[in-house]
C-alpha cells in the first residue's frame, strides 16, 4: 500500500520552507519514525519522519525545492522490503571476473567514484598518482588534483563552466570572475535571509542608539572560582558567566521597565514577565532561543537551559517554541574575541545587551593603579521608547550588580 509523505504542518508564522536533504533514496528500506528528509525554514529545521515501515518508492520534491505546509514530498510502499543485495562472495567473484577498467594510462586501476569524477572534469589518469592498493586511483586522488588546480581541462569542459555542484543539500556554483580567478556562489540560507531582513528592518524602523560602560569582573570571577566545583557537583552543569548577566539584566529590567517593553502601532506594551533571549551560535547561523520567565529561574536552571539550547542549536533540533517571543536579548561576542561592538535590536524588542571579552587592564582604584579583569558592555536601545537617561541607568544597574554579586542574590 502506497502512503504519502507530507511536509509537516508549519506554524502560522512560517510560510514555506526548502528541502535541504534526503537521508534515503528511492528503493531503500525505511522504518517508522526514521528521519527521511529535512526542511529548512526561516526559523528552524523540520525533520520529516517515515509514517510506516516499508520502502521509499518515490521522491517528488528533491533537494532545493520550495514547499509549503502539508505538501506532498514523496511516497512509501508500506510493508514492502528492499531488494536484497547480492551475497558478498558472489559480488567479489563477479568483480574478479570483470576486467579492470582503466583510463588512458596503461595498467592503472581506477575506482568507480574516481572514474566518474575524472570524466566530469576531463582529467587523464596520467595526471594522477594512485594512493590505493597497487597504485589504484581513488576519489581522494582526483580531488587532490582538482584542489591544486593542476588538472588540465578540455576546451569543451572549460566552456561548460560554471558547473553546479551539490554540497550538503546546497547548490554551489563554481565560477570565475572577469579576471579568471575562482569564485563560489552559494544561495543564501533561509535563516540567513530572514536574519538579514530583520536586521535591516531594525535599522529602518527603530531609532537605535548604543550606550557603553565597563564592568570589573573580578568579584564575579572570584565568586565563581570559589563555588564552581561545588556548583557543578551539585547540579551537573558548569557555572558560567551568562547566568550572572541574566540575573543582573532581570533586576535591571524590573527597575527600568521601559527596556522590557515594545511598541505595537501607537501603543507601548509593558511586559509583566521576563523572557530573555540568549544569542547562540549554530551551524546555520545565530539563533536566539528564549529563557521564559527568567526571573523565576535559579542560576542552575539558567545554566542548564542554556546548555540544552546550545546542544539543540548544534544538532539543529530547536523548535519554533524555543525561539519565538522574548522581551530582551543578551549576546556575547566575547566568546569570539570581540572587544567592543554595537549589537542590533531584535524587533519588536526595545533593547539588547552586548557582552565582550574580559581583558586585564590597568585601572585606578582607591588612588592606586591596579590590574583588573575588565569587560566592555554595550546596550543598544530604541530611542523612540527609551530615553538616554533610562538606557544609561539600565546599564549602570547591571554594572553595579556584577561588581557586587551579593545584590543579585538579594535582588536589591
Amino acid at each position: 500500500m502506497s502512503i504519502d509523505i507530507n511536509v509537516p504542518s508549519f506554524p502560522e508564522s512560517v510560510a514555506d520552507g526548502s528541502v535541504i536533504s534526503w537521508h534515503k533514496k528511492p528503493g531503500e528500506q525505511v522504518t517508522r519514525d526514521e528521519v527521511l528528509a529535512e526542511i529548512e525554514t526561516d526559523k528552524v529545521v523540520f525533520e520529516v519522519p517515515a509514517p510506516e515501515d516499508g520502502v521509499l518508492s518515490e521522491v517528488i520534491e528533491d533537494v532545493g525545492a520550495t514547499v509549503v505546509s502539508q505538501q506532498l514530498l514523496g511516497r512509501i510502499e508500506a510493508g514492502a522490503s528492499a531488494a536484497p543485495s547480492p551475497p558478498a562472495a558472489a559480488t567479489e567473484t563477479a568483480k574478479a571476473a570483470e576486467p579492470i577498467q582503466q583510463d588512458s594510462a596503461p595498467d592503472v586501476a581506477v575506482a568507480p567514484a574516481a572514474r566518474k569524477l575524472m570524466a566530469e572534469n576531463n582529467i587523464d589518469a596520467a595526471q594522477l598518482t594512485g594512493s590505493g592498493k597497487g597504485g589504484r586511483i581513488l576519489k581522494e586522488d582526483v580531488l587532490k588534483v582538482l584542489g591544486s588546480g593542476s588538472a588540465a581541462k578540455s576546451p569543451e569542459s572549460a566552456a561548460a563552466a560554471p558547473q553546479a555542484q551539490v554540497s550538503s543539500g546546497t547548490a554551489e556554483v563554481a565560477a570565475h570572475n572577469g579576471e579568471g580567478r575562482p569564485e563560489k556562489r552559494v544561495p543564501m540560507s533561509r535563516l540567513r535571509a530572514r536574519v538579514a531582513e530583520r536586521l535591516v528592518e531594525a535599522q529602518h524602523n527603530a531609532a537605535m542608539l548604543t550606550t557603553f560602560n565597563e564592568v570589573n569582573m573580578k568579584p564575579v570571577m572570584e565568586l565563581r572560582a570559589r563555588h564552581r566545583d561545588r556548583f557543578e557537583k551539585e547540579y551537573g552543569v558548569r557555572l558560567g558567566f551568562m547566568s550572572f548577566f541574566v540575573k543582573a539584566a532581570v533586576e535591571a529590567l524590573k527597575q527600568i521597565p521601559g527596556v522590557n517593553a515594545s511598541i505595537e502601532g501607537n501603543d507601548v506594551v509593558y511586559h509583566g514577565f521576563f523572557d530573555i533571549g540568549i544569542a547562540v551560535s549554530s551551524p546555520r547561523g545565530l539563533v536566539v532561543p528564549i529563557l521564559r520567565d527568567a526571573d523565576q529561574m535559579s542560576m542552575a536552571e539558567i545554566e542548564m537551559k542554556i546548555r540544552e539550547y546550545a546542544e539543540k542549536a548544534k544538532n539543529r533540533t530547536l523548535t519554533i517554541e524555543d525561539i519565538t517571543g522574548g522581551t530582551f536579548t543578551i549576546t556575547n561576542g566575547g566568546v569570539f574575541g570581540s572587544m567592543l561592538s554595537t549589537p542590533i535590536i531584535n524587533p519588536p524588542q526595545s533593547g539588547i545587551l552586548g557582552m565582550h571579552k574580559i581583558q586585564e587592564r590597568a585601572m585606578v582604584e582607591n588612588g592606586e593603579i591596579v590590574i583588573l579583569p575588565m569587560m566592555y558592555l554595550a546596550h543598544s536601545y530604541d530611542h523612540r521608547l527609551i530615553d538616554g537617561r533610562e538606557a544609561v541607568q539600565f546599564l549602570v544597574t547591571i554594572k553595579d550588580m556584577l561588581e557586587d554579586p551579593a545584590r543579585i542574590l538579594l535582588e536589591v
